[in-house]
């Protein structure tokens, strides 16, 4: 396996048009492509500079001629989910036609895209980046041929991690929003430079607010990461 990296300047997708003209970014959370229809169906995740940027961007890509349908799923200050289908673009179809693969979730801002694609080999590659160059801008930003072993462990390792992401999951917004905070202002560090008196003035709560919800998320956090060092071990032993 070859995976590539990508940084895509399509001239046939909404998205790319849509973070072009405004200030936002499109994270993929799901993806799939329906061969009968030649559609990509996606749910993404919406960033925007600030809530003025996201209506507009929103507006612009549900307005936009090559989407084919669009759902506003949610949307909370900054940030939005959507559902969308769009029809096949021409890297797309170039990436498909010479056996690649997507192998990572999409990242789309400031009129550019990164894509992690995936090939069996150097020929296959090789024809995809030369037909991608006729039609579509690209850098090639990074490039891995792991070894079969290395690929393997990977592959072992990618459960330990989606353990660690549901746990995430897990979290609610409070007690995200406090251990990021905790976390990113030296509360955990030695010595402290951030005590529970700073973060309960920060969130305007109570210390003992404060103190429950940082238990609460090192509570459900630390279950996850005991269970992904279980599978860890397991990998190692296997």
């Amino acid at each position: 396996m070859i995976d590539t990296t990508l940084e895509m300047e399509q001239y046939d997708c909404p998205f790319i048009d849509t973070t072009a003209d405004h200030g936002v970014a499109f994270s993929a959370v799901q993806w799939e492509f329906d061969t009968a229809t030649a559609s990509l169906e996606t749910r993404m995740v919406v960033e925007g500079d600030e809530p003025e940027a996201l209506a507009d961007g929103l507006v612009a890509l549900r307005d936009h001629d090559q989407m084919a349908e669009y759902d506003l799923i949610r949307k909370t200050d900054g940030v939005a989910q959507i559902r969308t289908v769009i029809d096949e673009t021409d890297a797309m179809q170039t990436i498909r036609d010479n056996n690649g693969y997507i192998t990572g979730p999409f990242y789309i801002d400031d009129g550019s895209e990164l894509w992690h694609v995936g090939f069996d080999d150097q020929s296959a590659e090789d024809a995809t980046l030369a037909q991608l160059d006729r039609h579509n801008e690209f850098e090639v930003v990074d490039r891995e041929e792991p070894e079969l072993p290395e690929l393997q462990k990977f592959v072992q390792n990618a459960g330990a991690a989606m353990t660690l992401v549901e746990g995430c999951r897990t979290l609610s917004s409070v007690e995200r929003e406090t251990l990021a905070t905790a976390a990113t202002e030296g509360y955990f560090e030695s010595p402290r430079s951030a005590t529970l008196g700073s973060l309960a003035e920060e969130f305007d709560v109570s210390k003992p607010a404060v103190s429950k919800n940082l238990r609460r998320g090192q509570r459900k956090m630390l279950r996850r990461v005991v269970d992904a060092l279980d599978e860890l071990d397991t990998a190692d032993i296997d």
